[in-house]
């Protein structure tokens, strides 16, 4: 709890408009979930650089059904995880996390996430490479990696990348998997993808509102071992 009232209150009141500062040139902006302050930097040059509304309203979703969901000691994994505000959430909420993004948004995911969880969460989380549909099998062979919940936030933005992202997602998406996929619709190949999403899983409509859609999913057929 914070000295002046509780997270959830204070996120209440702030809604999805943050505080706002500029140290050191970046612009930092601050939330309230998991009954913490999580202060994140953003880089304005990049996609992954930026916070999107599916990334609140995934914070939101994990923050208010964390006794549904009870991440703690749970196998998580973000793929497109940006800023790293849904990985550190996830990872404040007591899970065992894995932040994936490319390459070179890793530099600002792994300050962001490190920054707001040293020392105060049960398991320090990891930062990673994750190339959606690229040798996905040697970086994460289905074998070891095994993961309770794979969480994605607005990552339906390159519509070039579809199949590789839907590929990664069933990669991933392994017996036991629960896939929480977060999305505001903007184009009409964020559709296209939804059709194809909800054709490759099983899968459930967690939230509704507008055009800003959570869905739950599971993987259709056992993959071969």
């Amino acid at each position: 709890l914070l000295p002046d009232g509780s997270a959830a209150q204070k996120q209440q009141e702030t809604g999805s408009s943050p505080h706002i500062g500029y140290f050191g040139g970046l612009q930092r902006e601050v939330y309230y979930y998991a009954d913490e302050k999580i202060t994140i930097a953003e880089g304005l040059d990049s996609y992954a650089g930026m916070i999107w509304p599916a990334a609140l309203a995934l914070c939101h979703y994990l923050d208010s059904h964390r006794q549904q969901l009870d991440l703690v000691d749970k196998a998580v994994l973000e793929i497109g995880a940006g800023t790293g505000l849904v990985s550190v959430v996830a990872a404040l909420l007591g899970a065992w996390v894995t932040a994936t993004d490319l390459p070179v948004a890793l530099n600002n995911l792994r300050a962001n996430v490190m920054r707001n969880t040293r020392g105060r969460c049960r398991h320090p989380p990891r930062v990673a490479a994750l190339a959606w549909g690229h040798d996905l099998e040697s970086a994460y062979p289905a074998s070891a990696c095994r993961y309770d919940y794979i969480l994605a936030a607005d990552v339906v933005y390159h519509h070039d990348f579809l199949k590789e992202l839907l590929d990664t997602m069933k990669h991933l998406c392994r017996p036991g998997t629960t896939l929480i996929w977060a999305n505001k619709v903007r184009f009409e190949g964020d559709l296209r993808f939804t059709q194809d999403f909800q054709r490759t899983f099983h899968t459930s409509l967690l939230v509704e509102d507008g055009e800003m859609k959570i869905f739950a999913a599971t993987c259709r057929v056992p993959h071969p071992q």
